[in-house]
C-alpha cells in the first residue's frame, strides 16, 4: 500500500490530479482494479469521482477521459493549468480497456531538438501529459552521459578526454546513436552531475506511475584512443567521422556490459534497452551475416549486466537506407536475435510502413509509431485522414503491434496529429469528422474558461484545415523535400533559367485552396478578438501555428513573384523584393507574442544551465548552432535541417539571409555567365552572416508588439489577399 489511501501508484496519480485541476483534486479517490491488461472504470457521484485502474497510467487515461467527456475540458502540451473547475460532475460508470499494451514516446532526436535544456518543471509537466494520454513506456536519455563518463572512467581515460568525446550537451542524443563524438563541446563537468541527478528524478516519476523507461545501450561507437588499438572500423555520417568496434572483437561485448552495469548502478533498470548500431550509417562490412554478428554482440553486452535485457531498435535504417537493407539482410538480422529478446519500434509507420514489407518483423514484438516532424519544423501538416486507417490496418495484421508510440524528432507542433494516435492506444476513431468536432470543443471547452459560446467558429475552421494543410495524403513530409522559402538558404543557382522549376517546388507545398485556410485563420482571430483570455492557451498556439502554415505558402508566392519580375526586367524589382522582405518582419511580431516561438526562449533555457563562462559559451553555441548551419558554417549537409519559425530567425537570421540575396540579384541577373561567381560571393557572405549569428546570436525582439490577436489581426489584413487573382 502508498502512504495513502489507495494501490501503490495511488500517490503519484493523486499528484497528477492536483496539478491539473488545483483544489477539485480532493474529490477524486483512487482504487486498484484486477485485469489481464490495461483497464479501468471510473463514475462520479455527489461531487466525488472515484478512478480503480490496474495500473498508475490507466488510472490517469480514466482521469483524463472524465474530463473530456464529462467536462469538456484536455490536457494538452500548452492548456494552462490547474483547469478551472470548481466541482466534479456526476458521471455513470464508464470502463476502459487499452487496445494495445503499450504506448511509446519519443525518438533519441526528441532529446535534442526539444529538451535538451528542460529543467524538472518542464519534466513534471511532460511526465503529466505523457501519463494521461496512455504512455507507458518513454524512452530516456536524460544522464546517459553520466553513465558513460563512469564507465569510460573505468576503462582508463581520463575527465578530460570523456568529456571531449562526448561533446556539446546540446548533440548527445546524437552522440549516444553513434553519429558524431567530440563535436561543439567539451561537455561541462557541471553539466555531468546536474543531469544525472534530473535523469534520476525523471525515471523515478515515470516508474512511479508504472510506467517502463528505455534506457540507452551501447552501439559499438567509442573513442579513437580505444578504437586504435582495436578490431574497429571508420563510419561517415552527415561529414562526421566516428569509430566502432567489429563485434568479434571482445571489447564489443565487454565495453557494452561496462555501460549497462554503470547506468544500473546510477539510474536502476526496467530491462528495456534502446540501441540503434546502423542508425543512418551503412555496416562497415557487407557481409548479410555481419549485423546478425552485431546483434548478438550487443545483446550479450546487455546480457552480461542485465540477464533479462530486452533490446529495442527503431526500424528506421531499414527506410532510410534501402537498397542496403534487402529483405535477405533484415530477415538474417532479426532472426538471430531471440523474438523474446528485441522490441522494434516501426518508426515512420504513417508514411513508411515497414511492418508489412518484413513479415511483421519476423515474430518481434513491434510498435507502430508516428514520426510526422523533423527537426522540430514548425509549419503544420499531415494526413489526419490516413491516419485511423493506417492504425486499424497493422492492429487487424497476423502479428499486430505490442503498441502505438510518438516518435516524433521534437514535440510541441501539430498537436492535433499527436493527440489523434495517442487516443488510438485505448480508442478506435472510426469517424475522423466527429473526433475533430470533439478534439476542438475539449482544445477550447470549459476547463479555458469558454464554454459553447465560440464552438461553432472553432469546429468550422478546424474543417478548414482539415480540408487544407492537414489533408496532405501522399505527400512526403520530410526535410529533403521542398519546406517553403522562409527557411530556406537563398541561391541565385536557378535564376534565370529555373523559373518554371522554382514554381513547380511551390505548386508541390500547396496541395489546397489557400483560401480555405485563410478562412480558418480569420475564424481563430475572430474568437481571439472576441475572447482574449483564450489565447494564453491552445488557442494562442495555434493562431501563431495556423499563421505561420499561410506566411509560409505567402512568402513563397511573393518571392517567386519577385523573381519571374526581376527576370523579366533585366534587373531586380525593388517593390516586389521590398513585399517579400515585408513578410519576415511582420511574421516576426506575431510569433513573438508566444515564447515557445521566440528563439531568446530557446536560449534562455540553454543558459540557465551554464555554471560559468565557459559553460555559457558552449551552452549558446549549441542552442544556436543546431537549429540554424547544424554541423559547421561551411557545411551544407545539415543547414536548415532544424528550420524553426522563430522570432529571432525569422526576422533576423532568416531575413538578412534573404536581405543579402537580394543586394546581390542585380548581378546575377546583369551578368547569367558570371553566375556561378555570383552564387560563390553569394555563399561566402551567407556563410561570414551564419558565423555572426553563432558568436552574437539574435537581433533584439520587436518593439511596441500588441496582443496575439491584434498582431495575427494585422498580418492578416496585411497579406491574407496574396492569392487572389489580381495580387500578381
Amino acid at each position: 500500500m502508498s502512504s495513502g489511501d489507495g494501490p501503490l501508484w495511488a500517490d503519484t496519480v493523486r499528484g497528477l490530479a492536483h496539478r491539473v485541476l488545483g483544489p477539485v483534486a480532493e474529490s477524486v479517490r483512487f482504487a486498484a482494479r484486477d485485469g489481464g491488461g490495461r483497464e479501468y472504470a471510473y463514475e462520479a457521484a455527489r461531487g466525488v469521482l472515484t478512478i480503480a485502474a490496474t495500473d498508475g497510467v490507466s488510472a490517469s487515461v480514466a482521469l483524463h477521459h472524465y474530463l473530456r467527456d464529462r467536462c469538456g475540458a484536455s490536457v494538452g502540451w500548452d492548456t494552462v493549468l490547474p483547469l478551472g473547475l470548481t466541482s466534479l460532475p456526476d458521471a455513470p460508470l464508464r470502463e476502459g480497456s487499452a487496445r494495445v499494451r503499450e504506448g511509446y514516446y519519443f525518438n533519441f532526436c526528441t532529446f535534442s531538438y526539444t529538451m535538451p535544456y528542460w529543467d524538472w518543471a518542464d519534466w513534471e509537466r511532460e511526465i503529466d501529459w505523457m501519463a494521461l494520454h496512455g504512455i507507458t513506456m518513454p524512452l530516456a536519455v536524460t544522464g546517459h552521459e553520466a553513465a558513460l563518463h563512469a564507465a569510460y572512467s573505468l576503462l582508463g581515460l581520463d575527465d578530460q578526454r570523456i568529456r571531449s568525446f562526448l561533446g556539446g550537451p546540446g548533440y548527445l542524443p546524437f552522440q549516444f546513436m553513434g553519429c558524431l563524438d567530440g563535436f561543439a563541446g567539451p561537455l561541462p563537468s557541471s553539466w555531468i552531475e546536474s543531469h544525472r541527478e534530473l535523469g534520476a528524478r525523471v525515471l523515478d516519476r515515470e516508474r512511479a506511475f508504472g510506467m517502463t523507461p528505455v534506457l540507452p545501450a551501447f552501439t559499438g561507437h567509442v573513442p579513437y584512443e580505444i578504437a586504435s588499438t582495436a578490431r574497429a572500423g571508420r563510419r561517415h555520417w552527415q561529414g562526421f567521422e566516428t569509430w566502432v568496434l567489429d563485434p568479434a572483437d571482445p571489447l564489443y561485448e565487454r565495453i557494452g556490459a561496462e555501460i549497462a552495469r554503470a547506468q544500473i548502478k546510477l539510474f536502476g533498470t526496467d530491462h528495456v534497452y534502446a540501441a540503434d548500431p546502423f542508425i543512418e550509417m551503412i555496416p562497415i562490412d557487407a557481409d548479410p551475416a555481419f549485423p546478425g554478428a552485431v546483434a548478438a554482440a550487443t545483446l550479450a553486452g546487455l546480457r552480461a549486466a542485465d540477464p533479462d535485457a530486452v533490446w529495442l531498435m527503431q526500424a528506421w535504417p531499414f527506410s532510410y537506407q534501402r537498397d542496403f537493407w534487402t529483405e535477405e539482410r533484415v530477415n538474417a538480422f532479426l532472426d538471430a536475435i531471440p523474438d523474446d529478446r528485441m522490441i522494434v519500434a516501426d518508426l515512420w509507420a504513417e508514411h513508411d510502413p515497414l511492418w508489412g514489407r518484413f513479415r511483421e518483423f519476423s515474430g518481434k514484438p513491434w510498435l507502430w509509431c508516428a514520426l510526422l516532424n523533423f527537426g522540430g519544423r514548425t509549419d503544420p501538416g499531415a494526413d489526419l485522414r490516413g491516419v485511423p486507417a493506417g492504425i486499424d490496418a497493422a492492429l487487424a495484421a497476423a502479428g499486430p503491434p505490442a503498441g502505438l508510440g510518438l516518435s516524433m524528432e521534437a514535440t510541441r507542433n501539430n498537436p492535433v496529429f499527436f493527440e489523434l494516435v495517442a487516443d488510438q492506444i485505448w480508442d478506435e476513431v472510426p469517424d475522423l469528422d466527429a473526433w475533430l468536432d470533439a478534439f476542438v470543443t475539449r482544445r477550447y471547452g470549459t476547463g479555458h474558461g469558454t464554454g459553447d459560446r465560440w464552438t461553432d467558429e472553432l469546429r468550422a475552421a478546424w474543417r478548414g484545415l482539415l480540408d487544407t494543410v492537414y489533408a496532405a495524403r501522399g505527400v512526403r513530409i520530410a526535410p529533403d523535400q521542398f519546406q517553403g522559402v522562409l527557411t530556406t538558404n537563398p541561391s541565385y543557382a536557378r535564376i534565370p533559367d529555373g523559373v518554371a522549376e522554382l514554381r513547380d517546388e511551390a505548386a508541390r507545398v500547396l496541395w489546397y485552396e489557400p483560401a480555405v485556410l485563410a478562412r480558418a485563420w480569420e475564424r481563430m482571430i475572430e474568437v481571439a478578438e472576441h475572447d482574449p483570455a483564450l489565447q494564453a492557451g491552445p488557442l494562442g498556439h495555434d493562431l501563431v501555428e495556423v499563421g505561420v502554415a499561410f506566411m509560409a505558402r505567402v512568402a513563397d508566392r511573393y518571392h517567386l513573384d519577385a523573381v519571374e519580375e526581376s527576370v523579366r526586367l533585366g534587373a531586380a524589382s525593388a517593390p516586389g523584393l521590398d513585399r517579400f522582405l515585408r513578410v519576415f518582419d511582420d511574421l516576426d511580431r506575431v510569433l513573438a507574442c508566444r515564447p515557445e516561438y521566440t528563439f531568446r526562449h530557446w536560449e534562455s533555457k540553454a543558459l540557465s544551465w551554464a555554471a560559468d563562462t565557459a559553460d555559457r559559451d558552449v551552452l549558446a553555441d549549441n542552442a544556436r548552432r543546431i537549429i540554424t548551419v547544424w554541423g559547421t558554417s561551411d557545411s551544407p549537409l545539415l543547414d536548415d535541417y532544424a528550420g524553426r519559425h522563430w522570432s529571432g530567425l525569422v526576422g533576423g537570421y532568416y531575413r538578412d539571409r534573404w536581405a543579402l540575396w537580394a543586394s546581390g540579384l542585380d548581378r546575377a541577373l546583369a551578368a547569367p555567365d558570371a553566375s556561378t561567381a555570383s552564387e560563390a560571393e553569394l555563399r561566402e557572405r551567407l556563410r561570414e552572416r551564419a558565423e555572426v549569428f553563432l558568436r552574437e546570436g539574435p537581433a533584439p525582439a520587436p518593439r511596441d508588439l500588441g496582443d496575439l490577436a491584434a498582431e495575427s489581426r494585422r498580418l492578416f489584413t496585411a497579406h491574407a489577399s496574396a492569392f487572389e487573382p489580381n495580387e500578381r
